[in-house]
């Protein structure tokens, strides 16, 4: 069946603001079809109906395992209930300090009174470096792992399959020499998360290695582009705000709540897809069986119908309706690390500095579609 697209993800008007598009969206066309994604959900309530029905809404959307993301349930609980317990309150108040680190050297490089292009100099580098330390991919990785996940943001929006293809196996071959090492080593192997994957059973069984991959790319995918996204939009509201910037360092007990708010304003990541396993009625448009359905994160976080005066950051904001980490069962599994890393980013940014200035002889330049934030971010530090 051929049916006009209601609107296209890449046009010029979509990505010179993601968010205005967005909302506009949201208000004219809340369920809305495109070549690109299929049915696209911009209402809070329409996405929190499909995070609460996966018998519906399943999330096996690829050809291509996806552990535990592109699961549902029963296997979806058996293998998330090996991940889940990499991020426990213990195994972050570990990686705390290893995390706290990398910031503190990254920023040391950053000479008060000094111009700096945030992203390429702080973001980015601590997203893969973070990422790299609470895996135990090794330093040489680093730039690899940068170049890879601009690469796989490339492909996405240009819908290039065969490089799609090609990257996934780029990725796989870093893994599998990661793996190798690691089943080599053993004996001088840190217990990490890697040692904890490999020890793990299910059904009573060792995870492959296209399990572990899988995991491991999820892992690495989510991380580090999500993160760099959302340190630089945090950044970047600071350095607009510096009634805010005295706020949290007078209080960094309010960090985190600054964190949950200012993203939910602008948020890192667009959309997560679904495909329907039955004919369904969402606002009034009829999808058949095995239709792709996407859900935007942003535009839900900006619904007015939830969130009062939605575009203001307001840190004493309920959260409790915030989808910056998803609802039910497929809620982010690695939230409490992304949330360590962001929380320890601002607390170092905020305490080595007295003043983020955006440059306004340089203003920022944004990401497009899969990802959302800056690609450029100038700043005066002081």
């Amino acid at each position: 069946m051929t049916r006009p697209p209601d609107w296209n993800p890449k046009s010029q008007e979509v990505l010179r603001d993601q968010c205005a598009a967005y909302d506009q969206m949201r208000q004219n066309c809340p369920v809305a079809y495109s070549e690109m994604l299929g049915w696209s959900l911009f209402r809070h309530r329409d996405i929190v109906r499909v995070l609460e029905d996966h018998a519906t809404f399943s999330s096996q959307v690829s050809k291509h395992l996806s552990v535990p993301n592109g699961m549902d349930p029963p296997e979806h609980t058996k293998f998330r209930s090996l991940v889940e317990p990499l991020f426990r309150p213990a195994a972050m108040a570990a990686f705390e300090p290893k995390c706290r680190a990398i910031a503190s050297e990254l920023l040391k490089d950053i000479a008060p009174g000094s111009e700096v292009e945030f992203i390429a100099e702080f973001a980015q580098p601590f997203a893969v470096r973070a990422q790299c330390e609470s895996l135990g991919w090794h330093a040489e990785m680093y730039e690899p792992l940068r170049l890879w996940t601009r690469k796989n943001q490339q492909a996405t929006f240009e819908q290039d399959r065969p490089a799609m293809a090609q990257i996934a196996q780029e990725f796989d071959g870093y893994t599998a020499e990661l793996l190798r090492h690691r089943r080599e080593n053993k004996a001088t192997n840190e217990h990490d998360a890697i040692a904890s994957l490999l020890e793990a059973r299910i059904d009573g069984r060792p995870l492959k290695d296209e399990e572990l991959v899988s995991i491991l790319r999820n892992w690495t995918v989510g991380e580090i582009g999500t993160i760099s996204a959302a340190v630089g939009i945090l950044a970047h509201f600071l350095a607009c705000n510096g009634q805010m910037q005295t706020t949290l360092r007078e209080n960094p007990a309010k960090i985190p709540d600054a964190i949950e708010e200012i993203l939910r304003v602008h948020g890192p990541l667009v959309a997560n897809r679904r495909v329907t396993t039955c004919p369904v009625q969402i606002g009034g448009r009829a999808i058949e069986a095995g239709e792709r359905v996407s859900l935007n994160w942003i535009s839900a976080n900006r619904d007015e119908g939830v969130f009062e005066d939605p575009y203001t950051v307001r840190i004493d904001r309920d959260q409790s309706q915030n989808l910056l980490y998803g609802v039910g069962i497929h809620a982010c599994p690695g939230a409490p690390l992304a949330r360590l890393e962001m929380r320890v980013a601002l607390e170092e940014l905020l305490g080595r500095t007295q003043l983020l200035v955006n440059n306004a002889d340089a203003p920022p330049t944004l990401l497009i579609f899969p990802a959302s934030g800056f690609a450029t971010l100038p700043l005066f530090v002081n």
